[in-house]
């Protein structure tokens, strides 16, 4: 199947990153867990990004059992600003899950780690090879960019038979003495060398073995399919106040978008008035007078938020269902709260 030469490959990418490895917190050692917590936080968020809450995190929760007796609030509110926040709800499952199966041992091999919950293919591969140095592979789309370029491979890299035909390019590639350094490797040359725009060709270790390179289409790959067109969404958010300098504010769902984190109360439309209707209608709040504030754009993967912020109060109290409270601007600070409403916290 592969008809370049795959050991020199190799043996190129990995002597290349031994030498030219990032210092990653998460690199001191081959602890599965510490693995596994960045990895789950590097997906979708920068490396750069990702290192200030990895060191807290393993402050706050320094193994699984730590992570497992947590409560979900404790572990969403040390996870606020990284955002796709099942990430952090899967996190706590899987560790409840290694308690319990495990004895709070992390499990070994690859086909136990995939079990558990929020963990697919790549993080399995990732961790098994890293820390258990199984000849796994690990296949993300940074992987499968440079695998493309290496190989020339057109295929559709949205779709899932695209990565299990990348997984299986890997399985043949992959030296097994040392399936750590070159899964690692692949990672840190689309990372560092082979990016998705602007990639270093000049100065890359596998030049030579680079097929898409040699043939002048390497700023034509990967191939990748449209995105489904983001939905704009226009929503109504109330900074409520009561004469208790409390804001009124309201826990969502535990399934669905944001599971589970706390945020200012808003409503789809387009006028104050729909966010007054709304909360009279449901709750019998009334509100005084609102002063509009400004916009708010906070952008998701599938839809993006435009947030018309209005300022107002209430002057009488009733009694609020469980998922609604007044809270402080210090207790506001204890609490689990979406990035896109850490945003509204400069009109507070």
């Amino acid at each position: 199947m592969i008809t370049f030469n795959k050991d020199r490959f190799a043996s190129d990418l990995i002597n290349w990153y031994s030498v030219n490895k990032r210092d990653l917190p998460w690199r001191i050692n081959s602890d599965p867990y510490r693995i596994w917590i960045s990895e789950i936080m590097l997906q979708q968020t920068q490396v750069n990004t990702v290192i200030p809450y990895f060191n807290r995190f393993m402050e706050l929760f320094p193994n699984v059992v730590a992570l497992e007796s947590a409560s979900s609030e404790t572990v969403l509110k040390a996870w606020e600003g990284l955002g796709y926040y099942l990430r952090a709800r899967n996190l706590h499952e899987a560790a409840k899950m290694i308690v319990e199966n495990f004895s709070g041992q992390f499990p070994k091999d690859y086909e136990s780690i995939i079990k558990l919950k929020g963990i697919g293919s790549y993080t399995a591969g990732a961790i098994s090879s890293i820390a258990y140095n199984e000849p796994v592979p690990a296949v993300d789309g940074n992987v499968m960019r440079v695998m493309s370029r290496i190989l020339t491979i057109w295929d559709d890299v949205a779709l899932t038979k695209t990565k299990i035909k990348f997984e299986d390019i890997i399985n043949d590639i992959i030296p097994i003495e040392t399936p750590s350094n070159f899964n690692q490797g692949l990672m840190e040359l689309g990372a560092l060398i082979c990016k998705p725009k602007g990639q270093k060709c000049s100065i890359c270790p596998v030049m030579k073995h680079c097929i898409a390179y040699n043939g002048g289409v390497d700023d034509q790959l990967p191939f990748k399919s449209s995105k489904t067109k983001q939905v704009n969404v226009p929503l109504i958010t109330g900074i409520i106040i009561n004469n208790r300098n409390q804001y009124l504010m309201r826990k969502r769902p535990d399934q669905g978008l944001l599971a589970n984190m706390w945020e200012f109360v808003q409503v789809e439309g387009f006028e104050f008035e729909d966010l007054k209707f709304y909360l009279l209608e449901h709750y019998n709040i009334e509100l005084e007078k609102g002063y509009r504030l400004g916009e708010v754009k906070h952008i998701f993967t599938h839809r993006i938020w435009l947030m018309n912020v209005y300022k107002s109060s209430v002057s009488t109290f009733i009694e609020l269902p469980n998922h609604l409270k007044w809270l402080s601007k210090e207790e506001l600070e204890l609490i689990p709260i979406s990035t896109a409403h850490r945003k509204l916290f400069e009109w507070i």
